[in-house]
């Protein structure tokens, strides 16, 4: 009642907001603090202008829906909360600490169709693109933005092609800048094998989109969503490419055929992993110099392994 008798008091929202944050310690509010996202998300529109409570807002949000992840509370976000955000992006472009809160909502967000569908409708992609080249350093920031970016291209709804076309070099961009760290690099992988399958990749970016995956392989084997996807990536970049098979097997840094082998060989146990590996086998088998390679490497000894390991599979 309060927040809705003083809605145009900027104060007197910012200390609203500030006493609903008291309680997300504690588990049990959490019903009641899901009944004022919709008033968090009104004052914030409101007062779209006041960085410190679009700051206070965006983190009072980022507990809640934490919360109802974790409680597996299913929270209704519609084209109003996703509209809210990206004008607060759009207002404080500059602002790498909100940015920072917003994208991780936005990421939270988008892992739901509806509301990676109402991301689409309101055109979040240039913002996240124009968000990631200006603030490439941070590893937050990059890690939400490919993080929306794989919804969004992994949806079968229509994105405009164009848009995603222009994501490739920008992901590409976050690899390379993040090979060292783990959650970036699986989250940009993510994004890479999304827009491949869309068929967003241009001839010219086969090769350097290749050799990227594979020093993401060769830098983070052990973490196996990483793994998966990036197989995945690469298994559709053979699938359209032959430049693309042929430097995977001549990369200077070493063959992709020893980066699968070891990574079976740290994930055997992980059927998911494993049917990546296999998919990125087959379309290997496609071209007659990649598999002599896989001949002369043994790879069919690897295959009669995995074989005897997934029997009914």
């Amino acid at each position: 009642e309060f927040m809705q008798a003083f809605w145009d008091i900027e104060e007197a929202q910012a200390k609203a907001i500030q006493h609903l944050a008291s309680f997300v310690r504690d588990k049990s509010a959490l019903p009641y603090l899901l009944t004022f996202t919709e008033l968090i998300i009104f004052a914030m529109k409101t007062h779209v202008d006041s960085l410190e409570l679009q700051v206070d807002g965006c983190s009072l949000l980022l507990e809640i829906l934490s919360q109802a992840l974790e409680q597996d509370v299913v929270m209704a976000l519609d084209e109003n909360v996703t509209g809210s955000l990206l004008e607060t992006v759009r207002k404080h472009s500059e602002n790498e600490e909100l940015l920072s809160l917003v994208c991780t909502l936005l990421m939270m967000i988008s892992a739901s169709e509806v509301a990676a569908e109402n991301l689409r409708k309101v055109g979040v992609i240039p913002d996240l693109l124009s968000i990631l080249r200006n603030f490439l350093h941070n590893e937050k920031i990059c890690l939400s933005c490919c993080g929306v970016l794989w919804s969004l291209a992994a949806s079968e709804n229509n994105v405009d092609q164009a848009l995603l076309k222009s994501a490739v070099p920008v992901t590409s961009a976050v690899l390379q800048e993040h090979l060292q760290n783990g959650a970036v690099t699986e989250s940009a992988c993510s994004a890479l094998w999304a827009l491949s399958l869309q068929g967003c990749l241009t001839e010219n970016e086969y090769e350097p989109t290749t050799v990227l995956l594979l020093d993401a392989l060769r830098m983070n084997p052990e973490r196996p969503v990483l793994v998966k996807n990036t197989c995945l990536a690469l298994a559709s970049l053979l699938r359209l490419s032959e430049i693309s098979a042929l430097r995977f097997i001549t990369d200077s840094k070493g063959s992709g055929i020893n980066l699968i082998k070891d990574a079976y060989h740290l994930h055997y146990d992980d059927p998911a992993v494993v049917e990546s590996i296999c998919v990125l086998i087959n379309e290997m088998a496609q071209y007659d110099d990649v598999v002599l390679d896989m001949l002369s490497q043994k790879m069919e000894e690897l295959l009669s392994e995995i074989k005897s390991w997934f029997p009914s599979s």
